[in-house]
């Protein structure tokens, strides 16, 4: 094969790919059809499970950067400082169980302009001006015709990832199954100028739908307009007749610039691999932007798949590994499906959903619910159901590992070379334990980990704790063998 792996899509997901497959020992190639970063803001942060990924290679300063000016922003363009649910702003980080697990503000093109240094920095190969225009595969591999500047070219891989978004071309060529439902409401938001911007209410759910807008910012949901959608480049006079709509005035906007349409339809393929062609990200799941969960559910395919994908090409991957892609990230996809057709439903007009409204409302100031629509909308409660897990088994296994400290250094200071990596006191059984994996998992010896409920754990690569002990538990060798061979293949 010409290449190992080639990904198509240099969004947020497909470099975040890259990177993960680089850092287990994979050249990947990415495809990309435009000839440069979209402008667009279609996202305004990644949620907690994503920033910690991203953290956790390195990247979390960068981050960190953007967030005063775009914390002020959000506040200004929301009315809000909280988060919301179904645009109840009452999601209060400061109740929430695990407060210090946020996401940060970013916009998208910023994220992709951090993650396109980072992935140039490693020497991953972006080739721009690259559209993929056929796709074949076999046993042994994927064939590719591509569209390029110096005319068509075939191209060959062991694998394929579609990380090419919510129109892949990828998912329709390899014969991916992709249901769902039919969209409820067209959302639109672009850079504007007006005329007579005092005209405007204020922002907030008004008659036809939901109105947002700031300073040069212009933002609709509308629940009004019926079936027949524009397609193409969204002009002035289509803002201003959604805005009359949706809030019942009349507007003049002088200029238009960075422009996006899009709808709640949520949709989901049946599988994220069809034998060498996987999809990640919005080539996989699509749904309503409500709650910013796109990325903090893209961005963890991404690093999910990454090292199972690279060990399955390398021939280190146990059985099954491969599959357990889908088996992990279906069901989280599924549940963000879910959540996001259900604020739908909480923002469609009408004297029904307004009683609904203030009763789901109501129930957010009781501390036990806000806490559920935290951990809902950050995906804290994501809980990998392991084949080896049993009842009484330490109740953080399968869950995302929080951030953690140990004397003077933290894990995201540990994870980014992407190993997996055993945490355990110096001395401490689980050490000896995994003497036959060394070549395959890192050891870090604490004197201590400060978190109450871990004494020892086992992290994967894509930061999901695969064993752990607590204070309390008596050493499981057994256990520990189990997901160690599960997860990096026997003892060797």
């Amino acid at each position: 094969m010409t290449n190992q792996v080639i990904v198509v899509g240099a969004g947020p997901v497909g470099l975040a790919l890259a990177i993960e497959l680089h850092l287990a020992g994979i050249t990947p190639v990415v495809l990309e059809r435009l000839a440069e970063p979209a402008p667009q803001r279609k996202s305004r942060g990644v949620g907690p499970l994503a920033f910690e990924a991203l953290e956790r290679r390195g990247l979390g300063p960068a981050l960190e950067a953007c967030q005063p000016e775009r914390k002020e922003e959000k506040k200004r363009d929301h009315g809000s400082a909280k988060n919301h649910f179904a645009w109840i702003h009452k999601i209060d980080p400061d109740l929430q169980e695990e407060p210090a697990r946020t996401g940060r503000l970013i916009w998208q093109p910023d994220l992709e302009r951090i993650l396109a240094d980072h992935v140039a920095k490693l020497g991953i190969a972006v080739r721009r001006e690259h559209a993929v225009t056929a796709l074949t595969q076999d046993a042994d591999g994927v064939s590719v015709t591509v569209d390029t500047p110096d005319g068509e070219q075939v191209l060959t891989a062991e694998y394929l990832v579609g990380c090419d978004g919510g129109r892949s071309t990828i998912r329709r060529m390899a014969g991916f199954d992709f249901p769902g439902t039919a969209p409820l409401m067209t959302a639109r938001q672009a850079q504007v100028q007006l005329a007579d911007p005092d005209r405007l209410p204020p922002s907030g759910r008004l008659a036809g739908g939901m109105l947002i807008h700031g300073p040069g910012v212009l933002g609709t949901f509308d629940f009004l307009e019926g079936p027949d959608v524009p397609r193409g480049e969204i002009t002035a006079e289509e803002l201003e007749a959604s805005v009359r709509r949706v809030a019942d005035v009349d507007v003049t906007i002088t200029e238009v610039s960075d422009a996006l349409r899009f709808t709640d339809n949520a949709r989901q393929a049946t599988t994220y691999r069809l034998g060498r062609v996987l999809l990640a990200g919005d080539a996989a799941h699509v749904h309503s932007p409500n709650g910013g969960q796109g990325l903090n559910l893209g961005i963890p395919d991404a690093v999910n798949l990454g090292w199972k994908l690279a060990a399955t090409v390398n021939g280190t991957a146990p059985d099954g590994l491969l599959d357990s892609y889908t088996e992990e990230r279906h069901p989280a996809g599924s549940a963000v499906l879910d959540n996001t057709r259900a604020q739908s439903a909480l923002m469609r007009p009408g004297p029904h959903t307004d009683a609904l409204r203030d009763i789901v409302s109501e129930l957010m100031d009781i501390k036990e619910v806000n806490q559920y629509f935290g951990r809902l909308l950050g995906g804290l409660s994501t809980r990998y159901g392991f084949s080896y897990l049993k009842p009484d088994d330490h109740p953080l296994i399968g869950c995302y590992c929080p951030e953690l400290t140990f004397g003077d250094s933290s894990l995201s200071q540990l994870t980014t070379a992407g190993r997996p990596l055993l945490i355990a006191p110096a001395g401490d059984p689980a050490i000896a334990a995994t003497t036959a994996w060394h070549d395959r998992v890192d050891v870090h010896e604490v004197e201590r980990i400060n978190h109450d409920q871990l004494t020892a754990l086992l992290i994967r690569p894509d930061g999901v704790i695969a064993w752990a002990r607590g204070p309390e538990d008596a050493p499981d060798v057994a256990l520990l063998h189990t997901a160690l061979t599960s997860w990096f293949g026997p003892a060797r």
